[in-house]
């Protein structure tokens, strides 16, 4: 079975990717399992100053999920270089590199840096995160800034074969949109979805349990908003589509290849049971096979609608 996908010309060797911010930076999770068999692995978001992040508490526990605001907490963009930067380039899966900032200048300070360097395969431009108070969220809403960033970070790009993958929020009237908006903007794919804003309240004490009283929703929870809108983007863009949001086992992971996404992303369910991203991957063949499939692009084509 053919379990290879392309994304804005990157050839994954399978679809199966490690969300930004559940990972680390890959050596968090390396005595747990095989990270070399992943197609792609996403890291945590770089700024271009190191950020401490949100005040505590800032993770939550929900019924079908949890809450957080850690507020894009990393090293930044020097430390990531030095520090980070040489365990990643020894990894046999392609890395990914989540950039973040509060402004269209930090995050292209940040992507012709990194432009620099060998041992990167892509950019996932973080533009919708809900847990920051400048840039995240407030630029993935606004359709001209999509566009614009996208576009100033394409233009300044001077490794085409890196693709620019746009990840998008839920927290909008109309995703679709949004998709159209990083794909006229030159947006090589997008990643959909990021996390949805929740809140939690402790009522013995009268007061949000989060610090910063609202965080992002993730796990089990948020999985049929994100089949939904990558069901949406689908047919409103023509670039591949990365499903992210409550995977954690195969059947969810095929709800999304139905839908029209090319590959996937794994993240709340690796705080339970990290094994879970190679039992999804090792399903697929098996899967293809029993649906006399041969490759993971033609699973779309089976939905019945």
């Amino acid at each position: 079975m053919d379990l290879r996908v392309n994304i804005g010309g990157l050839t994954l060797a399978n679809p199966v990717g490690v969300a930004s911010g559940t990972f680390g930076y890959g050596d968090e999770y390396a005595g747990l399992f095989d990270i070399d068999r992943l197609g792609a692995l996403y890291t945590k978001a770089v700024t271009p100053e190191a950020r401490a992040g949100n005040r505590t508490p800032r993770l939550a526990d929900t019924p079908a999920g949890m809450l957080n605001s850690i507020g894009l907490a990393n090293p930044g963009l020097d430390s990531f270089i030095t520090d980070k930067l040489p365990a990643l380039r020894q990894r046999r899966c392609a890395v990914i590199v989540n950039v973040a900032g509060t402004c269209p200048e930090e995050y292209q300070a940040v992507v012709e840096r990194l432009e620099t360097v060998e041992g990167l395969a892509g950019y996932e431009i973080n533009i919708s995160c809900p847990n920051v108070k400048a840039g995240g969220l407030a630029l993935g809403t606004d359709l001209k800034l999509v566009e614009s960033l996208t576009r100033r970070l394409r233009d300044c790009r001077q490794r085409p074969e890196r693709p620019l993958i746009v990840k998008l929020s839920p927290n909008v009237t109309d995703i679709a949109e949004i998709a159209r908006a990083a794909e006229a903007g030159g947006a090589d794919a997008v990643s959909c979805i990021n996390t949805l804003v929740g809140m939690v309240i402790d009522v013995q004490k009268q007061r949000p349990v989060l610090a910063m009283g609202t965080g992002g929703l993730s796990g089990p929870a948020i999985r049929p908003v994100g089949v939904a809108c990558v069901y949406k983007v689908s047919r409103a863009v023509g670039i591949p589509i990365i499903g992210l949001g409550g995977i954690g086992c195969l059947d969810d992971a095929l709800q999304y290849f139905l839908a029209g996404a090319s590959a996937i992303q794994i993240g709340t369910a690796l705080f339970r049971r990290p094994e879970c991203a190679l039992e999804i991957l090792d399903g697929l063949a098996p899967w293809l096979e029993a649906n006399h499939l041969s490759s993971v692009t033609e699973i779309k084509r089976l939905l019945k609608v």
